[in-house]
């Protein structure tokens, strides 16, 4: 079985050394790829930027044009936590190529999964707006090209960062090709994500928002899949499982007020591989988002690297959360009830 690896080359050029989205997240990505002896068991993949079409497919032509006027300009901001350097154009085409090539390898069967360890983030970047340190939906560009040059039919995007992907929401709202199913701590940036968010028109009952509580961690989200997304993805049969991969929900993250351990994250890779072995052939590609803390970030990349390779678990080295969860049977009772794709 083999598992394909997609690095984003050009990403160190898009870097704020006092911002949590920098350079150092994938440097320390790396470097544990290495001393795990991980890396000589991947295939990793040579990666070019995503072309103006395949933007195009996602983004309106005004969002493009003005992440690439940022190349010509110092330190621009869009809002007040999104930075660019003159170097953010080519590393966010470099990111979405990243995610694009990992699609590629899966699609045609190059390999059996992947996973795209691309930054910048893409899962806050709407058709038309840059946001929450992103600048090109790198997983909906993906999904695009994987509908246009691969001929699937359907797929399912599976968000598990802390925070609610509301620009991959807005990318396919109306669109029943696309089962969105995003987890996320509620309240939290950027505000969206409710459980009444449940898609319109074609694409009504194919958006599936599960908000939820503060310290949610291993024991909720085992709930969660079991309960939830496994059975919403069942009854939707997707052709290839797409993974917005955050690594933020880790209990040590600074961002995120849940408390999922690197075990937890290998609970769910195994559930979604697993999913994808029952429903599609094993096409399965993640895609790596956020995740701040940078011990938690390698290593729940490793965990999931290691269940898409095959292999067994490793010792969480930062261990479980010291908090009490909160309960979800409320929560996953009125899901179950209310929403249409049950």
């Amino acid at each position: 079985m083999t598992t394909a690896i997609t690095l984003n080359p050009l990403h160190e050029a898009h870097d704020e050394a006092t911002h949590v989205e920098r350079k150092t997240r994938l440097q320390a990505i790396e470097a544990a790829l290495d001393t795990s002896g991980l890396r000589p068991e991947l295939s990793t993949l040579p990666v070019i930027p995503a072309t103006s079409a395949q933007l195009l497919a996602v983004h309106e032509q005004r969002l493009i044009d003005t992440i690439h006027w940022t190349a010509s300009q110092d330190d621009v901001w869009f809002g007040m936590d999104t930075y660019t350097t003159r170097h953010t154009w080519e590393a966010a085409r470099m990111s979405a190529g990243a995610a694009i090539a990992a699609v590629d390898a899966v699609a045609t069967g190059r390999a059996h999964n992947a996973f795209a360890l691309s930054r910048p983030p893409g899962h806050h970047a709407t058709p038309s707006q840059p946001m929450g340190f992103c600048f090109f939906n790198n997983i909906a560009v993906a999904a695009r090209h994987a509908f246009m040059h691969h001929g699937i039919a359907r797929l399912a995007i599976i968000d598990f960062d802390v925070h609610h992907g509301n620009g991959t929401q807005d990318c396919f709202y109306d669109d029943s090709t696309v089962l969105f199913c995003s987890s996320h701590a509620s309240p939290l940036y950027p505000g969206t994500g409710s459980e009444h968010e449940v898609g319109l028109e074609d694409g009504y009952g194919t958006t599936l928002n599960i908000p939820l509580p503060y310290r949610t961690g291993d024991m909720g989200f085992s709930m969660l899949y079991d309960q939830v997304i496994m059975p919403a993805v069942r009854r939707y049969r997707p052709e290839m499982i797409l993974v917005s991969a955050g690594y933020d929900a880790h209990w040590d993250d600074p961002l995120g007020p849940l408390s999922l351990s690197i075990s937890g994250y290998t609970a769910i890779t195994q559930r979604l591989v697993a999913l994808a072995n029952e429903l599609c052939n094993g096409k399965i590609v993640m895609i790596l988002e956020g995740g701040y803390s940078l011990p938690a970030l390698s290593g729940g990349v490793l965990a999931s690297l290691r269940v898409l390779l095959g292999q067994a678990p490793a010792p969480d080295p930062l261990g479980p959360a010291d908090t009490a969860e909160p309960d979800l049977t409320t929560v996953i009772r009125r899901i179950l009830d209310r929403h249409p794709i049950f």
